[in-house]
């Protein structure tokens, strides 16, 4: 299976889990999936991109957007991020700032916290890169349904890695909220976040 197909069947299966767990309630709110009370609160204890422990508390009080991936990912992360960039930029001053972009390496090895900052800085302030070891991100990948695996090295030592390609959207306080899906649109992120944002007003 290669890593785009896996991608694909990861996202299913885990959409498939959201729907069957929300069950039906008329019509979404959201063009995101709405996961309020069927996915996990935010909880972590990873690094981030400059060296410092961290956990979830320190994010409290803005919305965040969790994406996992890694720094030589060649088409899914940077599509993604850059989607992200473009719905952040739809939103007005005061509430962009209220917003964090959380990017997760799941590829420690190569993605070290300086690494990490020069990526997610490219995409602006609002993105932290975040990273931890394999004990520390098979408990987060677990309990957000999501997995990753690495490929065999080429001559070179150049692996890819397969990861979940959907976004997490928690709210100030860490609850879940979204899980968006890349056939979202960034107008309809854009959407999303706004709708989402008021919400909390």
């Amino acid at each position: 299976m290669t890593a785009r197909s896996f991608q694909r069947h990861a996202i299913a299966g885990l959409l498939c889990a959201v729907l069957m767990l929300a069950g039906c309630g008329g019509e979404p709110e959201y063009t995101a999936h709405d996961i309020a009370g069927v996915m996990p609160d935010l909880a972590f204890e990873l690094t981030d991109d400059q060296g410092e422990t961290v956990t979830e508390a320190d994010y409290d009080g803005r919305l965040k957007l969790l994406f996992f991936g890694y720094t030589n990912c060649p088409d899914i992360c940077p599509a993604t991020m850059s989607r992200i960039r473009a719905a952040l930029g739809g939103l007005d001053d005061d509430v962009r700032d209220d917003v964090d972009v959380l990017f997760l390496s799941v590829d420690p090895e190569r993605d070290t916290p300086k690494r990490l900052e020069q990526y997610t800085s490219s995409f602006g302030d609002a993105f932290v890169g975040l990273t931890g070891n394999q004990d520390q991100l098979k408990t987060l990948t677990k309990r957000y349904r999501v997995t990753y695996g690495y490929g065999e090295p080429n001559d070179n030592g150049f692996y890819l890695v397969s990861h979940s390609s959907a976004i997490f959207v928690f709210g100030p306080e860490g609850r879940s909220r979204l899980l968006v899906n890349q056939t979202e649109t960034v107008d309809e992120l854009t959407a999303d976040l706004k709708k989402l944002l008021a919400s909390l007003e």
